[in-house]
């Protein structure tokens, strides 16, 4: 888990990323749990991934990085007059690309915000 969240803070990640990183968790969960046996039957089978939820008892990969970036957006917004800070309120100034922005590490927090409520 560290490895795949090194720097999650930053991230300005968009809905194909996080299915990505959730494919990848329930990957590992995978190899790790490996089979299970049926009770009534006795054959193996592969866990589905609500059973691999309900063995690893952690909050998705997702829901971290997601708590992570609020924590890191507090941590800027308190910052003041830092550079970090500078960055989070400055506007570019210069002609913008043409076609649909990029979903900015704002627009990420702003949405993680109204989930929250």
């Amino acid at each position: 888990m560290p490895v795949i969240l090194y720097g999650c803070e930053t991230w300005s990640s968009t809905l194909r990323e996080e299915r990505r990183l959730s494919v990848s968790e329930n990957r590992v969960l995978r190899a790790i749990f490996l089979l299970m046996r049926e009770e009534v039957t006795g054959e193996w089978r592969k866990l589905h991934s609500e059973e691999l939820n309900d063995l690893y008892c952690s909050p998705n990969i997702v829901r971290v990085i997601k708590s992570k970036r609020m924590g890191w957006a507090g941590h800027v917004a308190r910052m003041g007059d830092r550079i970090a800070y500078m960055v989070l309120v400055r506007k570019p100034h210069g002609k913008e690309p043409l076609g649909r922005p990029r979903r900015s590490w704002k627009d990420n927090i702003k949405m993680n915000l109204q989930e929250v409520g």
